[in-house]
């Protein structure tokens, strides 16, 4: 992750496998982010799928400029006890770099850095131009514009999900 590259298919394929089959709480669905990141990645998971007698009902890209992304993912602080969230910009701690209920430090972890981002942004964008192809031709892809606020792109995805 800090040199900016990407899980390989066959550790990704077999996590996402092994929680399909073990988790309690993918038994009524699922929703996988991040996943498939390659052509490959989708035909395994549709493999996958279809051994189980199930199928995927839609695929969601979220699509936003590289540069307000980045923007987005820099600003990015974490509270490791908790996993509290906060942004630099959108929405800060009361004191810079504490968190607000415990006073402890904050954290932006390591891969959140613009040199990073850009290198995952080349190859995300290389890979997944196809996956988008891929899911397109099976009529599964829909696109949303994620530069909007938080509860529109909610509410813009969970009409997606409705009509299924």
């Amino acid at each position: 992750m800090d040199a900016g590259g990407l899980v390989p298919d066959e550790i990704m394929v077999g996590m996402i496998k092994d929680q399909l089959e073990h988790n309690e709480a993918c038994k009524g669905g699922f929703v996988l982010d991040g996943f498939p990141r390659t052509v490959v990645q989708a035909e395994k998971l549709d493999k996958m799928l279809e051994d189980r007698k199930e199928k995927l009902d839609s695929v969601v890209q979220l699509q936003i400029d590289d540069q307000l992304l980045i923007s987005r993912i820099t600003g990015r602080l974490i509270h490791p006890g908790s996993g509290r969230t906060y942004h630099k910009e959108f929405h800060p701690p009361k004191k810079p770099m504490v968190d607000d209920v415990t006073g402890e430090p904050l954290i932006q972890r390591s891969d959140d850095n613009v040199e990073t981002l850009r290198k995952r942004l080349t190859t995300f964008h290389n890979q997944t131009g196809p996956v988008v192809g891929y899911y397109q031709q099976k009529g599964l892809w829909h696109g949303l514009d994620a530069a909007q606020s938080p509860s529109v792109v909610w509410d813009n995805l969970n009409k997606i999900f409705d009509k299924k």
